[in-house]
């Protein structure tokens, strides 16, 4: 091999090894300002998150990822629904207190009218065992309770029943009646 042919090499060996450390560290700080969750074969699935609340950062799915619907966030978590998959990132920029829009958060935002803080009664059923999510806004401080089974099948909170901000989920064939003690 001739001097120029080492030379060229040496050049080419370094310029491969630098770009080498430089994929992965740029990769690195990307994986940690995002997360991705997965709802798949169109199940429900939650994602714990290091901040508050999440806004969608890029759509991996072919199915859309809307929010309300199909994602939500908790605090600490993400969720994702029917198909859903995308990755998030930490939602900021909304009144200063890492609120959504509409919601408050600092700076005056949306405030609830005089009948927010009430009893909501529903009924939410897990048909052919599938999982079923019955949306109703249950408000920052709320709670959710059940209070009449009406399967056969076994409800049990955690496992065949749960319920976040968004509304109440069933799955695994139950069907019952709850109540959403809506708080702001």
């Amino acid at each position: 091999m001739s001097g120029m042919s080492k030379v060229v090499w040496a050049v080419a060996g370094l310029a491969l090894a630098g770009a080498g450390m430089a994929v992965p560290q740029s990769a690195h700080a990307q994986y940690q300002g995002s997360i991705t969750c997965s709802s798949t074969d169109g199940r429900f699935a939650r994602c714990r998150t290091p901040w508050s609340d999440s806004q969608l950062d890029r759509q991996l799915s072919d199915t859309r990822c809307v929010r309300g619907q199909s994602w939500g966030s908790d605090r600490g978590s993400v969720w994702v629904d029917r198909g859903c998959r995308a990755t998030f990132v930490e939602a900021r920029g909304w009144g200063g207190g890492g609120g959504r829009p509409g919601y408050g958060g600092g700076g005056g935002g949306w405030q609830p009218g005089l009948d927010w803080d009430r009893q909501i009664q529903l009924t939410c059923q897990s048909n052919s065992a599938r999982y079923q999510m019955c949306q109703v806004d249950v408000g920052r401080n709320g709670r959710v309770r059940m209070v009449r089974q009406m399967s056969d099948t076994r409800c049990e909170e955690g496992y065949s029943w749960g319920w976040n901000r968004a509304g109440v989920w069933v799955d695994r064939g139950c069907r019952a009646t709850f109540v959403v003690d809506r708080r702001w």
